[in-house]
């Protein structure tokens, strides 16, 4: 047998098994990639299924997956609860097996919500406008001290939040601001400042120094520097910032807890916390809360998703 046909066979299997390599490759890489969409998106989808079902529908065993039958009644709840008064003998009244069951507090839920979505939002925008020009010092002016302030400002996040609640606390009620949004807000640009002055310094510190001395050149103040050509260059890392803050201040728990004893300035977490706490539990009426809870996050997460990637990944690469 000559040379050629040996060859030609060898690498004829060479080629085989190099297909056959990239084919298990691909087919383990997309079992991993479902099984991690199964884990990460599994909990959201269980919430959304077991918002639409009854009671008794979301306690059976086996569990029901899909609802066997829809029901829009906890969204009803939700939106049109009917006014009652709540008395140890009106709270047992409500069959939760049947669905009828409110638990007391659920005309609270949509101001909650209302208070979430203001805290968020004014953290956000004043945690953007102290994070921008703090970052923009630290990155662009080179002021003796600078290191240091730096160093001060990210040490800050080295202490646990636990840790901080009881002087915060002391501290609101000295200045009579517990029970108050006001107070959330403060308390939560101590938590989310730091954060994102790193995150906006290294993205700052990858735009090119000569279009700062340019503007500098043409009669830039640091202000409109700031703002005509750091800013614009910038974007991905300030809508990062911001989604960052608005989740932050949008998910949080113990501070709410602590610093809000009344209905008038809780958050959405305490009320539907406070839904588990009661006489009874309805999970379906939890779950559809839970939905309602997430819609304004997966909505301008939706909105900014090509910004968040970029953005949290600034400074991640020198070079």
């Amino acid at each position: 047998m000559s040379a050629g046909p040996v060859m030609g066979m060898a690498s004829d299997g060479g080629r085989g098994a190099m297909m056959w390599r990239r084919g298990l490759r691909a087919l383990v890489i997309t079992v991993l990639s479902l099984l991690l969409v199964i884990y990460v998106a599994g909990p959201v989808a269980w919430l959304v299924s077991s918002s639409l079902q009854s009671e008794s529908d979301i306690t059976a065993v086996p569990p029901n997956w899909l609802p066997p039958k829809v029901t829009f009644d906890n969204f009803e709840a939700i939106f049109a609860p009917p006014k009652r008064e709540v008395t140890y003998e009106t709270r047992r009244q409500g069959d939760p097996a049947t669905g009828r069951f409110l638990p007391s507090g659920a005309e609270n839920l949509l101001p909650a919500l209302w208070n979430s979505f203001a805290v968020g939002m004014l953290v956000a925008i004043l945690n953007l406008v102290v994070s921008m020009t703090a970052a923009y010092a630290i990155a662009v002016i080179h002021f003796k001290g600078r290191k240091a302030a730096l160093y001060t400002i990210l040490v800050t996040r080295v202490i646990p939040d636990i840790a901080l609640i009881v002087p915060l606390f002391l501290v609101m009620r000295q200045l009579d601001l517990v029970n108050t949004r006001f107070a959330l807000v403060v308390t939560y640009l101590a938590v989310t400042v730091p954060f994102t002055i790193f995150i906006l310094i290294s993205y700052f510190e990858q735009i090119p120094r000569d279009l700062y001395r340019a503007a500098r050149a043409d009669g830039c103040s640091h202000w409109q520097a700031l703002r005509f050509v750091y800013l614009p260059l910038s974007l991905p890392a300030l809508v990062a910032s911001v989604m960052f803050a608005f989740l932050t201040s949008w998910n949080e728990f113990i501070f709410a807890l602590i610093l809000t004893q009344n209905i008038t300035s809780q958050t959405l977490p305490i009320i539907i916390s406070g839904f588990v706490m009661d006489f009874t539990t309805s999970f379906s009426f939890i779950n559809a809360a839970g939905v309602i809870a997430i819609v304004p996050p997966v909505v301008l997460a939706m909105m900014f998703e090509r910004y968040i990637v970029s953005g949290l990944t600034a400074g991640a690469v020198k070079g």
